[in-house]
């Protein structure tokens, strides 16, 4: 219940739309308390009228009396309608205000959720799966949303009408109203004994629901290699299988709700045949009326719902904190990688890496150690090493993705924690390795990176021509228009790989850092992104991260890593001179590359 705390500033929020609620509230049952009133005297009347009946039988007056008997008749009829009438425009309105502000509690904190998910550090990404991080913002804030709505609102109505109906009971027969909520003690224990169960197993299902989700999520974003393998019944398995214990856990908290209402509404009928009971010896004493055993059953089958939902209620809200306990757990990550600036900067180029060493969290592997280079504004350095060298490293820390453990990161000379986070992004253009495209048209997977007001046609098109990607959206049915799918499986990796590419160039950064983005683009296209981006990159600070040596590439620096450190530094001409592992590299490429087109005997 705790957890539940979170929700206030929400409520605080839409403060005025819940005693709005709760003011409709206390009319709507205002008017359904004097229903009962009314009753009791057109069945005081009923009563009270037989003698009379039997008196006038026979009469002339006989017809006169019917008259009025039922002129009075209709009168309670049409005012039990009338006040049955105006509960329901209020009872209209009560859910207009609260369960409205269910809404909207759940309108915000759907984006609540999805901000701080934008903020967090990659690490965190990496420590949890995709399908626990959409069920908690889908789910658990559906769940959330119940205790917000439906549950608030009926707790709200029971407690009103609780004391509405106990306080004109008392009025009426104050030992009667005890018979009456005598039973009402042993249903407070049983809801308290309950609701421990019904927690446990809701943090159980909703567990279990994350999983499921991650299943499914992962299949479907991996179906080529589902497919390839064969292991489509493999995966149908895995997934039934979970899915019993799904089931499983679902039918346990079903069965403890199957005993629990039915001995709910046990409990509110034998306070009806107490009130019969009861009431009708304190008639037959002449202590109360007929018309107030009718009173009271009345009374009492109005709390029936109420009281009976009390037990649904408790679990909307033993869910919804199991829920909220599930959103806080995220909600209170704090992101690692915070903008220390919000002043705009520009970025003329100069980068600087002084003794920079990291390890990563998640992994506890050190990827740099003491890595130092400076790249002066408009230079262009290569980062070459093997697989696993560390070397990719340089383009994430160079975006802030993650922080050094030690050194610092220089920008024009300024620690680049210390510039706002937002317009350093924007002024590196970064291609990473793992080449990523939105479910949208190839349009707006380009211009990704530029505000809407910004992005235009030409300045698309041109990126594309850069990033030598242009003729083949030609060649897509609706060209540039074209809905990739998700994560652009309809398009070969290497025209993933420009189109990422592309992106990054329409920004026209000062810095721009690919990271091995031509690993999948034959030689032949690779020399013409290479020509292509010979002529953009002039004047533009830029990092080539890679396991090849370009050659058509004019570097000013190049610099090796192996095992996080930096084991060779300078230019082609005097690496090659040094003859070690850069010249090793290059040695081996230039043999690949000429076996690879060897004429074949």
């Amino acid at each position: 219940m705790n957890y539940l705390r979170s929700l206030n500033k929400h409520i605080y929020k839409y403060r005025f739309r819940l005693i709005m609620g709760i003011l409709f509230i206390a009319c709507s049952n205002l008017f359904g308390v004097y229903a009962p009133q009314v009753v009791r005297h057109a069945v005081d009347l009923i009563s009270g009228q037989i003698a009379y009946h039997q008196l006038y039988s026979g009469t002339g007056l006989f017809d006169v009396f019917m008259k009025q008997f039922g002129t009075a008749i209709l009168f309670f009829g049409l005012l039990v309608v009338m006040l049955a009438i105006l509960r329901g425009v209020f009872l209209f309105f009560m859910r207009q205000t609260i369960i409205v502000m269910s809404r909207l509690i759940e309108y915000d904190q759907k984006n609540e959720i999805f901000e701080h998910y934008q903020r967090l550090h990659l690490d965190f990404y990496k420590r949890n799966n995709t399908g626990d991080l959409m069920s908690r913002i889908t789910e658990d804030v559906s769940r959330v949303r119940m205790y917000t709505g439906p549950a608030i609102m009926y707790s709200i109505n029971l407690l009103v009408l609780f004391f509405m109906v106990i306080y004109t009971m008392v009025r009426v027969n104050f030992e009667l109203t005890l018979y009456t909520v005598a039973p009402l003690p042993v249903l407070g224990y049983l809801i308290y004994y309950v609701n421990g169960i019904i927690q446990r197993k809701s943090e159980a299902i909703q567990q279990q629901l994350s999983f499921l989700t991650t299943i499914s999520q992962e299949s479907f974003s991996g179906i080529r290699v589902v497919k390839s393998y064969v292991q489509e019944k493999f995966m149908h398995q895995y997934f039934q299988k979970e899915c019993e214990h799904y089931k499983t856990n679902n039918l346990a908290l079903a069965k403890v709700e199957a005993v629990y209402f039915p001995v709910i509404f046990l409990l509110v009928g034998f306070s009806t045949i107490l009130t019969i009971f009861i009431g009708g010896a304190q008639v037959i004493q002449g202590k109360i009326s007929a018309g107030n055993i009718a009173e009271f059953v009345i009374y009492i089958n109005m709390l029936t719902w109420p009281i009976a939902s009390v037990g649904w209620v408790m679990a909307l809200v033993q869910r919804a904190a199991a829920s909220q306990k599930r959103i806080d757990e995220f909600l209170n990550v704090k992101p690692d990688i915070t903008s220390a600036s919000s002043a705009s900067i520009v970025v003329a180029g100069e980068i600087e890496f002084k003794k920079v060493s990291f390890t990563y969290p998640s992994t506890g592997i050190k990827a740099l150690k003491q890595i130092s280079f400076i790249v002066k504004k408009g230079h262009r350095m290569a980062v070459i090493g093997r697989t696993g060298s560390g070397k990719s490293t340089l383009g994430q820390l160079l975006v802030r993705m993650y922080d050094p453990d030690e050194g610092e990161i220089l920008i024009d000379g300024v620690n680049i924690k210390s510039l706002n986070l937002p317009a350093l992004r924007r002024q590196v253009g970064y291609v990473s390795q793992d080449v990523f495209l939105f479910s949208d048209t190839v349009f707006n997977n380009i211009g990704f990176g530029m505000n809407a007001s910004e992005m235009d046609a030409e300045s698309v098109k041109t990126a594309a021509t850069y990033a030598v990607v242009h003729q083949d959206v030609l060649q897509l049915p609706e060209q540039y228009e074209t809905v990739v799918g998700e994560r652009g499986i309809t398009l070969s990796g290497g025209q993933k790989q420009r189109i990422s590419i592309a992106r990054a160039l329409i920004k026209e950064p000062q810095i721009l850092v690919f990271d091995d983005c031509l690993s999948a683009v034959d030689a032949q296209t690779e020399k013409n992104i290479l020509g292509y981006l010979n002529d953009f990159l002039q004047n533009r600070t830029t990092i080539i991260i890679t396991h090849r040596i370009f050659s058509l590439f004019n570097f000013d620096q190049i610099i090796v890593i192996d095992d996080g450190q930096i084991i060779e530094q300078g230019n082609h001409q005097s690496l090659m001179k040094r003859r070690g592992a850069y010249f090793d590299l290059f040695e081996k490429q230039q043999s690949e590359e000429r076996k690879a087109t060897a004429p074949v005997e």
